[in-house]
């Protein structure tokens, strides 16, 4: 778009009191917005509150310089990514998002050129499967939502997060896993919460980076916008909305993924969800999202064959034998199973003597075999 019509849409999208149902009735109603700014305050007054048309007849006091801030970001050479404003009825708006309630009105997007270039599919046209999760799982819950990404990409999926901490950041990874720059759609797409020309949080910086060179960064949110607590819950719908179903690898009873979860399952969307131990605070949600009907996976397959996609080789098991065992392992191994417990019960089920246990414990954990816990507590990893 030219200035012109940039500005247009950031006046909309700024001006006081006018959210986006509001804006896409007006929209609806006048056409694109340089033609609602024409009608006078009368004949806003039709569409609209008196209050609303009367903010609308003014100019938002930080319009100028939230134009001139994304003009220069659009312009800003980065190689091999672009930048893009993609406002609702532009080709490269989400398809799945216009089948939503509460499609953005905005969207800014940073990737690769040949995801974004005016020949470039629409983002959305690809599959997309989101994956959402704790942003404090336990070892396994990282490595399950990782080796789950790995294997659901394998297959052409894109995976759907958002950048957090956590569960979002494993899947992120396991996408980006084998991505290359000759990939023809996105390893991975994360929505965030602040503007594009932030990273929150900035641990997942270097990450934030390797999305923007074989994925995407999506948000509705202006340059400038700080991590304001408020933006990531409603985030939730743009990562539910832009994906064929929504996978919850690990959630506490209140985690935001599950509102994921249900904006995916209002939309009409498929909500997967991984079981764990019943000890693990961070299974209990996707414990109630299965007993609500959300289908109970243990394989990307799974997943797959749910979407009626083909099942790629090497698709991942949760809870899968360790491939290969040390005698020695075994008795230890299988005292240990796959949930947490502790040195005390552990030294009363296999017989050995404390010192004894914890370096074959450490050698285990070094193998990547056993994970160490919070509160002294030891869990059998599942390998894929």
């Amino acid at each position: 778009m030219n200035r012109d019509e940039l500005t247009a849409w950031l006046r909309l999208t700024l001006t006081t009191g006018v959210g986006d149902k509001t804006a896409r009735k007006l929209l609806a109603t006048f056409g694109l917005p340089e033609r609602i700014f024409e009608q006078l305050q009368q004949t806003l007054q039709t569409c609209v509150t008196s209050a609303q048309a009367r903010a609308l007849k003014s100019l938002p006091p930080a319009l100028a310089e939230q134009v001139d801030v994304t003009w220069q970001w659009l312009h800003t050479p980065a190689p091999g990514t672009l930048r893009a404003v993609v406002p609702l009825g532009h080709r490269l708006y989400p398809i799945a998002l216009l089948e939503t309630d509460d499609p953005p009105l905005m969207l800014y997007l940073l990737g690769p050129t040949r995801f974004l270039a005016p020949e470039a599919a629409p983002l959305g046209a690809q599959q997309c499967v989101a994956m959402v999760g704790s942003r404090n799982p336990t070892a396994q819950g990282q490595s399950n939502a990782t080796e789950f990404a790995r294997s659901l990409r394998a297959s052409g999926l894109s995976i759907v997060s958002g950048l957090a901490l956590g569960i979002d950041a494993a899947a992120h990874e396991g996408a980006l896993a084998d991505a290359s720059d000759s990939d023809t759609t996105p390893a991975t797409i994360a929505v965030v919460g602040t503007g594009l020309d932030r990273v929150y949080p900035r641990r997942n910086l270097d990450l934030a980076h390797r999305i923007a060179a074989h994925g995407l960064l999506v948000s509705e949110y202006p340059l400038g916008t700080p991590p304001l607590a408020g933006n990531f819950p409603k985030r939730n719908r743009i990562i539910a909305g832009l994906s064929q179903g929504t996978l919850v690898v690990e959630a506490a009873p209140a985690s935001g993924s599950l509102i994921t979860a249900r904006l995916a399952a209002e939309q009409g969307r498929e909500v997967f969800a991984i079981p764990g131990s019943i000890h693990a605070p961070q299974s209990r949600g996707c414990h109630a999202l299965i007993r609500q009907g959300a289908k109970l996976v243990e394989s990307a397959q799974d997943v797959l064959e749910e979407l009626h996609l083909p099942t790629p080789v090497g698709t991942v098991t949760v809870a899968q034998e360790t491939p290969t065992e040390r005698p020695v392992d075994a008795p230890l191994l299988a005292a240990l199973a796959f949930d947490p417990v502790g040195l005390d019960a552990l030294v009363a089920r296999t017989g050995m003597d404390t010192a004894t246990l914890l370096v074959q414990l450490l050698e285990l954990e070094l193998d990547g075999a056993v994970a160490r816990l919070p509160g002294g507590l030891f869990q059998r990893m599942a390998r894929a």
